[in-house]
């Protein structure tokens, strides 16, 4: 939506085709219902901790309408600002309906035929389904479906140990249900370090998450109950519950689009090749967001329109190449991550020191009792800066986006360290945690 605005504004026609809801799977189905739920997920976890801060709270009890509404109300509140913001930009004309090439420039839209020189495709994605014996023969959610439940389960059994099978396998937890995780892998997070992940599990199994690693489903069965047949090195099992959650991934939005109708064809995914640019291998159209094989994530997608706003309209020269891909998991507490991992810098090969130091020793973690987790930097050896950093704790994306701030500064890990922080904030925590790291060795200029 924003680059339709972007492109009304600078005196182009342009049309904005939507086939379901405007806003994308951010606001309707993602992001802000997602994050929406977990609020109220932990606000839950806070009223049955009342006694740990001297408060006495009496039973918790959750009403999932209620939940449910407050959800629908902010995906509401938020989608209608956009329709809002559309009607109002002179230039630019929304048309619901699905979209589908018919020619190189051309496509058909509820019957009527549109022409462009210029096409943007971002399309997005949607959950995907792993082929997994007797699924297609059970009722199942998604992290779309999930969201829509007006009851809690009694048994959540959720398949995938990625963001969004921990995001809803938590907030159904402290909402009351019992949770079982099965992952594939070894740890939970794959693309994480392994002292990450393990920490995330902990903090789950904390919480009472069944979480199953190295486990494979070999089949689903119906009835009664969900029954998952499982195996692991142990052996094969039975996993039984009351509902099923697949979060085993997502597919790009493109197989009704007719692509080959334009001259685009896709990789062995459906995702769409594109340059640095965001450019596909027909001039004119051009591929953002989750359609293209990159990170899926709505800053990710905006940052794309960027890109493309700055080369198309104000005569730059912007491109993917060398941005930081800063993310934040919405466990709580959130995992924030951006830039190298400890193992990336490893198999880099080049001189690297690593920071890190636990929660329990920042004070404003200790006062508001939430210390689990640890804060995490990777450091280059040779210059100072920071390569990366991971953060889990309370806040722990807000407290990345202050390192990230600094690698986008190129500030050394010395000035974090030496700054006069307000006290008591977490902030003040990075004086701590690169206290150990050695200064890199001033570089001598030859004669």
């Amino acid at each position: 939506m924003p680059l339709s605005q972007e492109l009304a504004r600078a005196g182009r026609r342009t049309a904005l085709v939507e086939r379901e809801h405007v806003g994308g799977c951010c606001i309707n189905v993602g992001c802000t219902p997602t994050k929406t739920m977990v609020a109220s997920a932990r606000l839950a976890y806070l009223a049955r901790r009342g006694a740990d801060y001297g408060v006495q709270t009496g039973p918790v009890s959750i009403d999932m309408l209620r939940v449910r509404q407050r959800k629908r109300d902010i995906v509401t509140s938020f989608r209608g600002g956009s329709e809002l913001r559309i009607a109002n930009t002179p230039g630019l004309e929304l048309i619901m309906g699905e979209a589908r090439f018919s020619g190189r420039k051309t496509m058909q839209v509820n019957g009527s035929e549109l022409h462009a020189e210029l096409i943007f495709i971002n399309t997005g994605g949607r959950p995907s389904k792993p082929p997994i014996q007797g699924l297609e023969q059970v009722p199942s959610l998604d992290s779309t479906s999930i969201m829509e439940l007006d009851a809690v389960p009694e048994h959540l059994l959720v398949l995938g140990g990625g963001y969004v099978g921990l995001e809803f396998g938590q907030m159904f937890r402290r909402f009351g249900s019992a949770v079982t995780v099965v992952q594939r892998g070894p740890r939970l997070l794959g693309r994480e370090d392994a002292d990450v992940a393990d920490a995330v599990a902990d903090i789950l199994r904390e919480e009472g998450v069944t979480v199953l690693l190295e486990t494979d489903t070999v089949r689903i069965e119906g009835g009664s109950s969900i029954r998952l047949v499982v195996r692991s090195a142990d052996g094969e099992r039975v996993l039984e519950g009351s509902h099923l959650l697949v979060a085993t991934g997502r597919v790009p939005n493109t197989d009704s689009l007719n692509l080959p109708a334009t001259g685009l064809s896709t990789d062995k995914r459906g995702y769409i090749p594109t340059n640095d640019r965001l450019e596909t291998s027909v001039d004119g159209v051009y591929a953002l967001g989750d359609v293209r094989d990159g990170p899926a994530f709505t800053h990710i997608s905006y940052d794309d329109m960027r890109i493309v706003r700055a080369n198309l309209l104000q005569g730059g020269n912007a491109s993917v190449k060398g941005r930081l891909v800063p993310y934040t998991v919405f466990i709580d507490p959130q995992l924030g991550r951006v830039g190298m991992s400890e193992e990336e810098a490893r198999a880099s090969g080049r001189p690297f020191e690593v920071a890190k130091m636990p929660m329990s020793h920042v004070a404003r973690a200790l006062e508001v009792d939430e210390p689990r987790g640890f804060m995490k930097a990777v450091v280059d050896g040779e210059t100072g800066h920071v390569l990366g950093a991971a953060i889990l704790g309370i806040e722990g994306g807000e407290l990345m986006a202050m390192l990230e701030i600094a690698m986008l500064g190129n500030v050394p890990f010395t000035v974090l360290r030496d700054a006069i922080f307000a006290h008591p904030t977490l902030a003040e925590s990075f004086n701590n945690l690169f206290t150990p790291v050695k200064e890199p060795a001033p570089r001598v200029r030859a004669a």
